[in-house]
């Protein structure tokens, strides 16, 4: 019988949010799977746990997976943590869930520490709904492009972002988004913890004479919602016969136009069949 893949949340600084479930968690594994091994034995050495530590990383999770896989396969439990929070948020652990899942596993998560919604709780901006996104890449050119792709989000964002990296975000996100609220979290559970709610203007403006310091959480305001501008029937039969001359079907053509701009679908149609009457 196939062993079980536990995935358990490590602390993002605070050792004292590690729960007691993680610790005998951990204690009974027959193994642990740790992103870099040197910062696991430093948490396991803490808690007094003694278990055998294999590598499991960005650069060689092909191969580590494949040997983790193979060993819940033949029966061991194996505890997979990385240097801090949840795995397989924002991290190679999603690549062994999915062969885990592929190859009829059980995995079960050991929840605790996740950056994203620790940051998201202290913002001060809307929690209801959100999208986390990551880190976003050091190349200009990509992290410009996914910026841009983003600018209509109407929902709160959420990303990670170095301190080498963080002046031309900001300065990214000010160019592209424009100028909006957001919530700078520092070093989150640390002794240096703050919280810093502003707007983008005045956080480009902080940062351009302070030197950032320590890893942050961005929590940006999403854009405001745009009201589909009032349409006239006239203007929705103008394009129902737009798309009827482009070979879209005459039904298909009201449906799309009904569904873009709120016009009743029933009274559009007999609109435009009153006009290619006419």
């Amino acid at each position: 019988m196939a062993g079980t893949l536990y995935l358990v949340a490590t602390p993002i600084g605070n050792l004292g949010d590690f729960s007691p479930r993680a610790v005998e968690t951990l204690s009974q594994a027959d193994f642990i799977a740790a992103e870099d091994t040197r910062v696991s034995m430093k948490l396991l050495n803490h808690f007094g746990i003694k278990k055998p530590l294999v590598s499991y990383h960005e650069h060689n999770r092909a191969s580590a997976g494949a040997a983790i896989v193979e060993r819940l396969l033949a029966g061991e439990t194996c505890a997979l943590v990385t240097d801090a929070g949840t795995p397989a948020i924002s991290d190679p652990g999603q690549d062994l869930v999915q062969l885990c899942a592929n190859a009829d596993i059980t995995v079960q998560s050991i929840p605790g520490c996740c950056a994203c919604i620790t940051a998201l709780a202290v913002s001060g901006l809307p929690t209801g709904r959100f999208t986390f996104e990551g880190f976003l890449s050091a190349n200009k050119k990509e992290r410009r492009t996914r910026l841009q792709e983003v600018q209509s989000e109407e929902r709160t964002m959420v990303f990670h972002e170095a301190p080498h990296k963080l002046r031309p975000t900001l300065a990214d996100m000010l160019e592209i988004l424009g100028d909006r609220r957001i919530s700078l979290c520092r070093e989150l559970t640390k002794l240096h913890e703050e919280t810093q709610r502003t707007t983008l203007q005045a956080a480009v403006d902080h940062y351009r004479e302070h030197e950032p310091r320590g890893e942050y959480v961005l929590v940006v305001e999403g854009a405001p919602r745009q009201e589909a501008p009032a349409l006239s029937i006239e203007e929705g039969v103008a394009r129902v016969l737009k798309l009827r001359s482009d070979g879209t079907r005459m039904k298909d053509a009201v449906r799309q136009v009904s569904a873009d701009t709120g016009l009743n679908k029933n009274v559009l149609y007999d609109a435009v069949l009153k006009a290619t009457n006419t």
